[in-house]
């Protein structure tokens, strides 16, 4: 669809470009034509000529720019999922450690080189 909005907008371009040569040309060629004046009539067909040709270019560039906001919405909410995945991995990985410290702390207190004192009467 983008090369299709980028054909469409070159063509309206062009239009305009041809039309403008032709009308600012008109007096040195329109025998080239047949046509002895320049109508009202022509210059109509020509404006609504382009007219359709830039609608339709419009219309196809609103697509292509709506189409580019859906999927960068779809993009920015699998960022969004990735970035709440990385936080619970991150967070079960931290548990993890927190709890591997803990353990060997209480495993210390029962191999300790240390004897327990006792009491002689």
């Amino acid at each position: 669809m983008s090369k299709f909005n980028s054909i469409m907008q070159l063509l309206v371009a062009l239009f305009f470009a041809v039309s403008l040569v032709f009308f600012l040309s008109f007096e040195s060629t329109k025998s080239l034509f047949g046509m002895e004046t320049l109508q009202s009539g022509t210059v109509v067909t020509f404006l609504l000529v382009g007219l359709i040709l830039f609608l339709c270019a419009w219309g196809t560039s609103s697509l292509v720019a709506r189409n580019l906001r859906s999927d960068l919405a779809k993009k920015e909410l699998e960022k969004k999922e990735l970035k709440a995945r990385m936080y619970d991995l991150e967070q079960s990985i931290k548990l993890k450690s927190f709890e591997q410290r803990i353990e060997p702390k209480e495993e210390e207190k029962d191999n300790s080189v240390i004897k327990p004192r006792q009491n002689f009467k």
